[in-house]
């Protein structure tokens, strides 16, 4: 039966560390996170930040727009953080009303304030090998990978999914730890195939239940992205957690998985930018 990779507990530890931390440093951290509209899954998401930025001891404000706000007005808001020097981290929820171009808002934070790690310089830097702001999820698994000792010299790591926010930086900081890489989509071909030769499995395809223990080789590691509702409203993830667990060594649960490494993450990053 295989081993669950509990990521709240990893978060929570994490946490614990970043408030001794905190308690030391002669500059209080400080994070401004900016949501445009009434998105519910965006509003959970900065209701988690917050509540994580309040436990460990950073200073957070929650800008909270109207889904009316205009393009114009958003940059305006983040021209003024990025001048702010209270605050070390900015971050836009995405996604953002189709009347704001999103490459547009994420060009206009300052690349050293971006602890969400999206902006094309720090994406560039870490493509480059030489990473200071990374993407919160793949970071956040990375660092739950580390912590269960899963070794990627060598092995035949899968992503499923190609987003710029999750599979394409998952899959050059896998790259970086001398795995061997494949990125998987919705036009692969013959998806089975190339996913039952993983020995890393990390799948983001935004699909419940999408992937099953026919999917996976015996003892692979599987790590889920995913967070959709099933047809009653329960939580799930990309993965069929229950169908899995006898096939594999490790896989994270939805939820208590990604999702609070990914929080953790930010937290660390606007911790770190004050520090510097």
């Amino acid at each position: 039966m295989g081993m669950i990779m509990n990521g709240r507990e990893l978060a929570d530890e994490l946490q614990l560390e970043m408030i001794e931390e905190v308690k030391k440093m002669p500059v209080k951290p400080g994070l401004v996170v900016m949501i445009v509209g009434e998105n519910p899954a965006s509003q959970t998401y900065v209701k988690n930040k917050e509540r994580a930025a309040e436990k460990i001891g950073i200073n957070s404000k929650i800008e909270r727009l109207p889904e009316s706000i205009t393009e114009k007005e958003l940059l305006e808001l983040i021209k003024k953080y990025n001048e702010d020097r209270v605050y070390h981290g900015i971050l836009v929820q995405l996604p953002l009303p189709a009347h704001i171009d999103e490459e547009k808002v994420l060009l206009a934070i300052d690349a050293k304030k971006d602890v969400d790690g999206f902006h094309p310089l720090n994406i560039g830097k870490m493509m480059s090998g030489d990473a200071e702001l990374i993407p919160c999820t793949p970071y956040g698994i990375m660092m739950l990978l580390k912590k269960y000792n899963v070794s990627l010299v060598g092995k035949h790591a899968v992503v499923v999914g190609r987003s710029n926010i999750v599979g394409k930086p998952m899959a050059h900081l896998l790259l970086q730890e001398d795995a061997t890489v494949t990125i998987t989509h919705s036009k692969t071909k013959d998806l089975k195939a190339i996913t039952q030769q993983a020995d890393v499995l990390v799948v983001a395809i935004g699909r419940g239940h999408f992937i099953n223990s026919s999917h996976v080789k015996e003892g692979a590691v599987v790590i889920d992205v995913g967070m959709n509702r099933s047809p009653e409203g329960k939580l799930i993830g990309d993965v069929d957690f229950d169908d899995m667990l006898e096939k594999v060594s490790l896989i994270t649960p939805v939820p208590k998985g990604v999702g609070p490494m990914t929080i953790t993450m930010l937290m660390r990053q606007t911790i770190d930018n004050a520090k510097k």
